[in-house]
């Protein structure tokens, strides 16, 4: 039998996934009803790739601020530690489709980002000086691209 972990991302096969995509990690039904998704949102393809900090940090400020104005039930937008990708935590029961829809439209404004990164500031940040929006752009504009191409699938 197939060892299982707690973490849901440790049972994913990455070798059998292909990046761009937008995954359903899990749903959890608390005590009162209240449904919480999280969604594995991957820009780059496992263990072949990997975005340098500077931009990883860059894509989480940027769309940790904007994805709220397209949805009001977000909880948190993570990067992973293998900096693949972000997890995303909402409330309620989303599905892929709905996310990648989300997504695509701040990543797309993402792409052509032409103001100051928000709250890069010492005041504002704790690594302000980690920033790269040239290379948050590109990430944007390959994901969307990727996404445009394929679907939000992750097995495709």
């Amino acid at each position: 039998m197939e060892k299982k972990y707690n973490v849901d991302s440790f049972n994913l096969d990455h070798t059998k996934v292909t990046a761009p995509f937008v995954r359903l990690a899990s749903r959890k039904t608390g005590a009162k009803g209240d449904v919480v998704s999280k969604f594995d949102i991957r820009f780059c393809q496992p263990n072949k790739e990997f975005m340098p900090t500077g931009a990883i940090h860059t894509l989480e400020h940027l769309i940790a601020e904007y994805i709220r104005d397209e949805m009001d039930n977000v909880i948190d937008l993570s990067p992973m530690g293998c900096r693949t990708g972000f997890y995303f935590t909402v409330f309620g029961e989303q599905n892929e489709e709905e996310i990648t829809n989300h997504l695509l439209n701040v990543l797309r404004k993402v792409a052509v980002w032409d103001k100051p990164v928000p709250a890069a500031t010492e005041v504002e940040c704790g690594n302000y000086r980690d920033h790269d929006l040239e290379g948050a752009k590109a990430y944007a504009k390959k994901w969307c691209e990727g996404i445009d191409k394929k679907g939000w699938s992750a097995f495709i």
